[in-house]
This record gives structure tokens, sequence and C-alpha cells, in this order.
């Protein structure tokens, strides 16, 4: 079984992947990690995220570089949103993503194009959204706990510029599968948020699936 998790940054797309993977004993891979890596690995070699050469080069990360607490800052999330605009990025990335996906079993996936590219066969789908608002007082609360300063309108603005860059891409941009369930976290808190996405997926999966 795959699980397919899309939405904007900070919609609690990951959080409700954690908890559909624990539930259902799957797997899970945070790909949006995959592109801040890419994005910290290109910023590491000097180079520029929006340089189409230079980005496909930082592919090349270590994977120890996943373990870097560097790529869950707002500064390496903007850079994987610049890197991800390439499509020789987004090829270079797919196939990692993809036998993941499709590993016996089956496994649940966070990002942006998961139910629309990488695993449209999933058998659910979510397409989890929040407003800006919601989003950024969130990562606000997130970031001050890690002991990072910044402010509230500046995280703000960067989720706003994310999203524009992501939703207007040529290749593969963010967009809900036609037969995603949509979640708007906006007003629940995260056990709610969970519950709902454990029930949505739980109702798909008695469903016959879309063609």
């Amino acid at each position: 079984m795959i699980i397919a998790v899309d939405g904007p940054t900070a919609s609690g797309k990951g959080t409700i992947a954690k908890a559909l993977a624990a539930h259902f004993g799957l797997p899970h891979l945070d790909t949006g990690l995959l592109y801040r890596a890419v994005g910290r690995q290109c910023l590491l070699d000097g180079g520029d995220p929006d340089d189409a050469v230079a980005a496909l080069a930082a592919c090349a990360f270590p994977e120890s570089l996943l373990l870097d607490p560097e790529l869950r800052s707002e500064a390496t999330g903007g850079l994987a949103s610049r890197v991800s605009v390439h499509p020789t990025v987004r090829r270079a990335l797919y196939e990692r993503q993809h036998a993941f996906a499709t590993q016996p079993g089956g496994a649940v996936l966070d990002g942006r194009d998961i139910g629309t590219v990488i695993a449209p066969e999933a058998e659910a789908k979510l397409f989890v959204t929040a407003s800006v608002e919601a989003r950024a007082k969130r990562r606000y609360l997130e970031m001050h706990a890690q002991g990072r300063e910044i402010t509230l309108e500046a995280i703000a603005a960067d989720l706003a510029a994310r999203d524009e860059r992501d939703r207007s891409r040529k290749d593969a941009p963010l967009v809900a599968a036609r037969d995603a369930v949509p979640l708007d976290t906006s007003e629940l808190k995260r056990e709610e948020a969970i519950a709902a996405a454990i029930a949505a997926v739980e109702a798909r999966l008695d469903q016959p699936a879309v063609t």
C-alpha cells in the first residue's frame, strides 16, 4: 500500500505522514529532505541554487548530509524551493523516491508531487493545506523553540514566496492530484489532524480507485 501526502511547507504533512506510517506499519520518506540536502550541498559547494548545472551537481550529496540539523532551517528550506524548480534535479531524485514508494509492502511519502508524479498509483492520497498565517505561526514557534531568531513576518513572506515558486514551476508543480482527499489543518490541533488523516485514508482504502 502506498500513501501519498502532498502539500505546501508547514501545512502539517510531515507530522501526518509520520503518524500514518506508524499507524499502518509502513516505512516513511520525507522527500522534501532530499531537496533540502541538494540546496544545502549547493551552498556548501559555493554554487548558485538558481543555476541548473550547479543544482544538478549538488544531487551527489553524501548520505551523511541527511543528518545535518541545518537542513531543517528556514534558509535551507528556501534553497530547496529554488533547486526544486530545475527539471534535471527532479529527474535525478525521481528514481530514488519512486524506488522507496514501490518497495515490497508499500510506504508513506510526503512532499509536493507524490500523488501526481512520484507515485500516481498510490492507493491513498492526501493533499494537506493550511493558511499562510497558520503555517507561519507554527514555523515561528518551532524556530524559536530551537533558539533561532526570526520574525513572524519574515516567515510568512518566505512561505508565500515558496508557495508561488512551487505552484508556478513548469515541472511537477504543487497541485492536488484529482483523486486526493483535501485536508485543511488551519484550525486543527495535531491530534485532530492526525485522526482526520487516518480516517480519510481508511475511507479511501474502502473505495475503488479513481482511474
